[in-house]
C-alpha cells in the first residue's frame, strides 16, 4: 500500500471513528457504526447483531441492517438469530473472513428472496472485554473478497464502535433516570392535587410507554369478578376492558407474588407481543395492580429497564395508596362537617320552631278568621319542620341498608312528648327498595305520623310498612277520624308524591272511627 493510500485510510478510519463516537442517541448511533463501517472499507451489505441476554434461546436478541430494501425485507421473512456463520463469532474472539460464505462448512444457506452474498467479514465489538454483538459486512465492492487491511480497519473501528456505545448507554441512562423523575413526580402531584384516577391511571400508561419507548403499556386492576384483573387504562383503546385471569397468566403471577417480570413473549392481552417488563404497583402491605409494558417491532425491553421501571411502578402504586387515603380524610372532613350541620339544625332550629308552634297552640281566640290562619300557621310551619328533617337526613346520607332504622326514628320522633303510642311493623323483603323510594316511604310515614299526632286526638298510631310487589304503607289510629270536607295540606303531599311514583293514596275510616291511611306505589 502506497503512503498516499495509507494517509487516505488513515483519515477515513478517523473520520468513521469520528462519525460513530458523535452519536450518543443509543439507536443512532448503532445505525451509524453499520453505515461507517460499509463506507471505510466498501461493503454493500452491513448489518450489526446485539446478543442476546445469557440463556436466551436465541444468540441474537437484535438485528440492524442496511443494504436491503422493505420490499425485499419483508419477503425474505424473519431476520436472522445467530445461526450458521453469523454465530461463528460467539465462539472465537477473531474477526471472520470468509471469500465465500456458501463453500463454509458453518453456512445454513439463505432463505428465499435473500439477495446472494459471498464475501464477508464479521467482527465483535465489545465494551469492556464483553461482547455487546458483531459487526457485519458482505459483498466486497471492487473485488472478489476482503483483506486482511480492512480486517484492521473494522477491528480498529469495532474499538470505537464499543466506547460510543457505551457512551450512549450512559447518555440513555441518565436521560431516562430524569425522565423517570419527571414522570413520577408529575403522576404524584396530579393524584395529590385531586385528579380523577381514571385520568391519572391513563397518565401512567403514557408515561410508562414514554420511559421504555415501547409499543403499548396497560394497566390492569382487580375487577368485579373475584379472580380477575382488568384494564382500566392502556395506550391502545382496544385493551380497554379485557379481563386477565389470575390464576393463569403471568399478569396473575405477578400481582400474586408481587415481583416483576421480564417476558419474552408477552400475550395475556390476545396478542403474541413482544418482550415485555410486567410490574406490581406495590403499596403497603398490598399490590393495588400491575402495569404492562410492551417494547415495540424489532426492539427489545432489556433487563436494565426492570429495576428503573419497577421502581417507577412502585412509586406509582404508592401515589395511588396516598391519594385514597387522603381522598377518604377528605370525605370523613365532609361527613364530619355534615354531621354537625344536621346536629345543629335539629338541635337548635328545630326546638325554635316547636316552641313557635307552641306558643300559637297557646294562643285562645273566638275569631273564627284568625283560629283558621293560626291553624295554616301552625301546618305551615310543620311542613317546614318536615323538610328540615329531610334535609338533616340527607345530610347523614340515608340509604336503602338503613330502612328500617329509619322508619323506626321516624316514627319515634314525630310522636315524641305526645300522649299518642306508636306500633311499628315491617315485613318483606326491605333491601328491594331503592334510595328515591325509600326516602318517598320514609316522608310518607313522617307526614302521616304527624298528622295523627296534631289533628286526630288519638291515643293510638300504628304504622305497617310491607314489600311485596308493591311497597305499601298503611297508618291507622283510633282518633275522630278525617273531617268531611277538608284535607290537611300535608296529606295533599302525599297524594302528589303517590302519583309521582306512579302509585295512590287513599284516605278511609276503620270501624271504630279512628282514620286509614294508604299509601301504594309499585316496586320499579
Amino acid at each position: 500500500m502506497s503512503e498516499q493510500s495509507d494517509v487516505r485510510v488513515r483519515d477515513g478510519l478517523v473520520d468513521a471513528m469520528l462519525a460513530v463516537t458523535s452519536e450518543l442517541d443509543l439507536e443512532q448511533a448503532l445505525q451509524t457504526i453499520v453505515d461507517t463501517a460499509m463506507n471505510l472499507v466498501g461493503a454493500r451489505y452491513g448489518a450489526l447483531g446485539v446478543a442476546a441476554p445469557t440463556g436466551s434461546e436465541h444468540l441474537l436478541e437484535r438485528f440492524l441492517y442496511e443494504g436491503i430494501d422493505d420490499a425485499t425485507r419483508h419477503r425474505i421473512g424473519p431476520l436472522p438469530s445467530g445461526k450458521g456463520v453469523l454465530g461463528l463469532l460467539f465462539s472465537t474472539t477473531e474477526p471472520v473472513r470468509i471469500p465465500d460464505l456458501s463453500q463454509h462448512p458453518a453456512a445454513v444457506g439463505f432463505p428465499p428472496h435473500h439477495p446472494p452474498m459471498h464475501s464477508f467479514l464479521g467482527v465483535p465489538v465489545r465494551i469492556r472485554e464483553q461482547v455487546f454483538g458483531n459487526l457485519y459486512l458482505t459483498e466486497k465492492t471492487g473485488a472478489a473478497e476482503f483483506t486482511a487491511d480492512d480486517e484492521v480497519l473494522v477491528q480498529a473501528l469495532a474499538a470505537a464502535a464499543g466506547i460510543a456505545i457505551e457512551n450512549a448507554r450512559l447518555y440513555q441512562s441518565a436521560r431516562t433516570r430524569q425522565e423517570w423523575i419527571e414522570a413520577t413526580r408529575d403522576i404524584s402531584t396530579n393524584l395529590l392535587a385531586g385528579d380523577e384516577p381514571a385520568q391519572v391511571h391513563r397518565q401512567i400508561v403514557d408515561e410508562a410507554l414514554n420511559l421504555i419507548h415501547g409499543s403499548y403499556s396497560a394497566l390492569l386492576v382487580p375487577g368485579d369478578q373475584p379472580g380477575e384483573l382488568t384494564v382500566t387504562a392502556a395506550t391502545r383503546d382496544d385493551l380497554l376492558g379485557r379481563s386477565v385471569d389470575v390464576e393463569d397468566s403471568v399478569v396473575g403471577q405477578v400481582f400474586s407474588m408481587q415481583k416483576p417480570l421480564r417476558v419474552k413473549a408477552f400475550s395475556d392481552l390476545g396478542d403474541n407481543g413482544g418482550t415485555a417488563l410486567v410490574l406490581p404497583m406495590r403499596e403497603p402491605n398490598a399490590v393495588s395492580g400491575v402495569l404492562v409494558c410492551v417494547a415495540g417491532d424489532g426492539a427489545a425491553c432489556t433487563d436494565e429497564q426492570l429495576p428503573m421501571m419497577a421502581a417507577f411502578a412502585d412509586q406509582a402504586g404508592l401515589a395511588l395508596h396516598l391519594a385514597s387515603v387522603q381522598r377518604r380524610m377528605r370525605e370523613l372532613d365532609v361527613l364530619s362537617d355534615r354531621d354537625r350541620i344536621a346536629r345543629d339544625l335539629h338541635d337548635h332550629v328545630i326546638q325554635r320552631l316547636f316552641a313557635v308552634g307552641l306558643s300559637l297552640q297557646g294562643a285562645r281566640t273566638t275569631d273564627e278568621g284568625t283560629a283558621r290562619r293560626i291553624s295554616t300557621a301552625l301546618d305551615d310551619l310543620q311542613d317546614v319542620v318536615q323538610e328540615i328533617r329531610t334535609a338533616i337526613f340527607d345530610l347523614h346520607g340515608g340509604s336503602v341498608t338503613r330502612f328500617r332504622q329509619r322508619l323506626e326514628q321516624a316514627v319515634a320522633q314525630m310522636t315524641a312528648n305526645s300522649p299518642v303510642r306508636p306500633n311499628l311493623h315491617v315485613s318483606g323483603p326491605l333491601s328491594v327498595v331503592e334510595a328515591t323510594l325509600a326516602d318517598h316511604a320514609e316522608a310518607v310515614v313522617r307526614e302521616a305520623v304527624s298528622n295523627v299526632v296534631r289533628h286526630a286526638s288519638a291515643s293510638t298510631v300504628t304504622v305497617t310498612v310491607a314489600v311485596d310487589d308493591n311497597l305499601t304503607v298503611t297508618v291507622v289510629d283510633n282518633g275522630d277520624g278525617y273531617p268531611e270536607h277538608t284535607t290537611p295540606s300535608g296529606l295533599a303531599n302525599l297524594a302528589v308524591r303517590a302519583t309521582e311514583c306512579g302509585g295512590e293514596l287513599h284516605l278511609g275510616a276503620t270501624p271504630d272511627g279512628g282514620a286509614r291511611l294508604v299509601w301504594r306505589v309499585p316496586l320499579p
